[in-house]
């Protein structure tokens, strides 16, 4: 027989009351009085039963996360961190792909998956701001990336304009001048690539240079295959350029492949940075500079807030945050002479001071 809270509540010389707000954190607790509580616990073994404390709040305790891709490392990284954390908050998290379809977007924010989640978790990349200020459902949602701004929702991004800027100065400051951006999109509903190529062109605008038209390669989605195409367009070109800034790092690494193929050096002959530091970048050769955003804050911060939200505890009005983000100098820009040190653009700070 599973040890009781009653058991507990004598163990600690607390009452019930004191050790249910404990275990299923209803109001606040004195400090010393919790962590009594909590020596008792552990000592006499108690394993709360979530499932049953979920369906007593009329809850299922699964969390969603919709992804635009299951297959892009950043995606897989961040869903890994936010398994942890929601499983750590007492929630199962089920991840999803929309495969960056709108009619699939639009669906989990109508609250297709009310009856079955708790709450959602999406990054978007096919609806808008319209669209998320349209939304009747009552299901609580977190949104990530950069697809969606200032709709009445927690939203949780790194600042896309000011992470450009830092990747296309570093490469300015290698003397590169003909700099091309590999990622830019035919439509208005990639806001991230919209962003990314803002903070490339002020970059470019703050060195007294020109962003050339012929050096911003449009692609329709963001994988190795694209950054590949891309690059050998530009390769064609009279004037190839001396350095690429790509959309994210599968981007950049298609890109590389394809400088390498055609007998160009790595950076020697043509510098690449790209955004995301997956841990593929890490390991190819040369290996990739990179903006690196800081996932774990990303991830637990949607977490966290959105368990909040389920859970309407008291909390901050919808807001939007901006994690930080470093640059980690490797091969693609510094040669041989990388020696892997991050650059600290935007220091890290506690998750808990975020949000």
């Amino acid at each position: 027989m599973g040890v009781s809270l009653r058991s507990i509540a004598e163990h600690a010389g607390v009452s019930l009351a004191t050790v249910s707000n404990v275990v299923n954190g209803y109001r606040p607790v004195a400090e010393a009085t919790r962590r009594r509580v909590q020596r008792a616990i552990d000592e006499l073994g108690y394993t709360p039963n979530l499932s049953a404390r979920h369906l007593r709040r009329g809850r299922t305790g699964l969390i969603a996360l919709a992804i635009p891709e299951l297959t892009n490392p950043y995606f897989a990284e961040l869903a890994e961190i936010a398994i942890r954390e929601a499983a750590a908050l007492g929630y199962t998290l089920v991840v999803e792909s929309t495969d960056a379809v709108r009619d699939t977007e639009l669906a989990l924010l109508g609250g297709s998956r009310r009856n079955v989640v708790d709450g959602l978790i999406l990054s978007p990349v096919r609806i808008g701001r319209a669209e998320v200020l349209a939304r009747r459902s009552a299901l609580p949602l977190v949104l990530i990336g950069e697809g969606v701004t200032d709709v009445r929702h927690d939203h949780i991004a790194i600042d896309n304009v000011a992470a450009s800027r830092e990747a296309v100065a570093h490469l300015i400051a290698l003397g590169r001048h003909r700099i091309a951006f590999i990622g830019a999109h035919g439509h208005d509903d990639r806001q991230s690539a919209q962003l990314r190529l803002d903070g490339y062109r002020q970059a470019l605008a703050a060195a007294g240079l020109a962003a050339r038209p012929e050096l911003i390669a449009v692609t329709d989605r963001f994988g190795r295959a694209d950054g590949h195409a891309a690059m050998r367009a530009l390769l064609a070109h009279a004037e190839p350029p001396d350095a690429v800034f790509a959309y994210n790092d599968l981007i950049a690494i298609g890109a590389m492949r394809a400088a390498l193929d055609a007998g160009r050096r790595i950076p020697h002959d043509i510098a690449v940075v790209g955004i995301d530091d997956i841990e593929e970048g890490r390991y190819t050769s040369p290996s990739l500079t990179s903006i690196a955003p800081d996932k774990a804050a990303i991830a637990r911060l949607a977490v966290r807030r959105l368990v909040d939200r389920i859970e309407q505890r008291p909390v901050r009005p919808p807001y939007d945050v901006q994690p930080p983000f470093t640059m980690v100098v490797r091969q693609s820009t510094a040669g041989d002479d990388a020696t892997g040190p991050t650059v600290d653009l935007h220091a890290p700070a506690p998750v808990e001071d975020l949000g």
